[in-house]
């Protein structure tokens, strides 16, 4: 480590010994003479020590943006970064499909809108609910004509015949997808169109894929549509399988999309590796301010995890290249006097880079050690341009 140098804020007047400051200026040994205690005699010996150089008065320091902070040990956060995707909540999100093979008739909604539960998304037709439907209509009134006649009139056997008849047709309906209403239509109106049914969201949220057309005719399991709930949603982060890092569920992280920033937490870790990209996969949960997130957008991740003890750290506003490369702070040893002193950066802490070089406690320039070092190279400072 090259030996320091120094820079002072004011050019020191003529320095006096301490024989000089005895008072008058004759040979008269009676006349009073002043006593110069230990500590003014060792504080002007240190000044006598002290080398010239460049000088700024306090109000030079505030024009420049030179400010000095004591460094004192803290624990501080470190970040790893991950790339990572906005995904739909799988827990949360519905997939609408047809529950049997059926022909597309109309959309009511589109992609992108959100929608609330109960809300109209999409109309079919199929021949298997119209049969369902024809079905529960004679099931239905076989069953209120029985429950009139009562068991005076009709035997216990087929009455219970025609309860469960008409409970198994109902069932088939609603596992189709009809609602309660559409179910109760189809022996109020006689005129309804037997085979058509709507199918209904059953949750708030947003449509986020809707790959069909009208006119389509699809099986029975094929995806319509699929609606998601926007409030919170999943965050895949991809790190180096390499990496010996621990990430375990609740590790907190910050989510960065431009200039906002988001808080996640992770909550859950995948144990295989990604056969295509050879990474390591977590899962991580945010809650989405403003509905600023929507599935497919890429964004970067930082997880967060805090020193294991109290460290030195300095942002990196304070860091400068010395003559030979090495990294150099400032530290003020004196009121407006600064030495350069070589130190080693140990890792990076977000915007803050742990260092070692220096003691504990050091007064040492945060902002504006740029301009400290370029008037160290120019040997001077004015900031007037005087």
């Amino acid at each position: 480590m090259k030996t320091p140098f120094k820079i002072v804020l004011l050019c020191l007047p003529l320095l006096v010994s301490p024989l000089q400051l005895v008072a008058g200026e004759g040979h008269d040994h009676d006349e009073k003479k002043k006593t110069i205690t230990p500590s003014q005699n060792k504080a002007l010996e240190n000044e006598q020590d002290h080398e010239e150089g460049i000088s700024f008065t306090a109000a030079q320091m505030a024009l420049a943006n030179i400010t000095v902070e004591t460094l004192t040990p803290k624990v501080y956060q470190r970040y790893v970064y991950a790339p990572a995707e906005i995904q739909a909540n799988g827990y949360t999100s519905y997939l609408l499909s047809a529950r049997t093979e059926s022909v597309v008739l109309k959309r009511h909604v589109m992609l992108g809108q959100h929608i609330h539960a109960g809300q109209p998304l999409v109309t079919l037709f199929s021949e298997s609910v119209a049969q369902a439907q024809a079905t529960y209509r004679v099931a239905y009134n076989e069953w209120q004509r029985a429950k009139k006649l009562g068991k005076g009139t009709v035997s216990e056997s087929r009455l219970l015949t025609a309860q469960t008849d008409y409970i198994a047709a109902s069932s088939r309906l609603k596992a189709y997808g009809l609602t309660k209403k559409a179910i109760d239509n189809v022996v109020k109106r006689n005129d309804s169109n037997l085979g058509e049914y709507t199918l209904v969201a059953q949750t708030d949220g947003a449509v986020i894929n809707d790959d069909f057309s009208q006119g389509q005719r699809v099986a029975a399991g094929d995806s319509i549509m699929k609606i998601t709930q926007e409030d919170k949603l999943w965050v895949e982060a991809r790190v180096s399988p390499n990496k010996l890092l621990k990430l375990p569920v609740g590790t907190n992280a910050v989510l960065s999309l431009g200039d906002e920033r988001f808080s996640a937490t992770v909550i859950q870790e995948a144990h295989t590796i990604d056969p295509i990209t050879r990474t390591r996969i977590i899962r991580l949960e945010v809650e989405n301010r403003n509905d600023r997130l929507h599935p497919g957008m890429y964004v970067d991740v930082n997880f967060l995890f805090d020193t294991k003890t109290p460290v030195m750290a300095l942002p990196e506003s304070a860091l400068t290249r010395g003559s030979d490369g090495d990294w150099v702070v400032y530290v003020e040893d004196h009121p407006g006097e600064f030495e350069a002193v070589e130190v080693e950066i140990i890792q990076s802490l977000g915007n803050f880079r742990q260092i070692e070089g220096i003691k504990p406690n050091s007064r040492v320039v945060v902002t504006g050690a740029f301009f400290v070092a370029s008037q160290i190279a120019k040997g001077g400072f004015d900031p007037h341009g005087h």
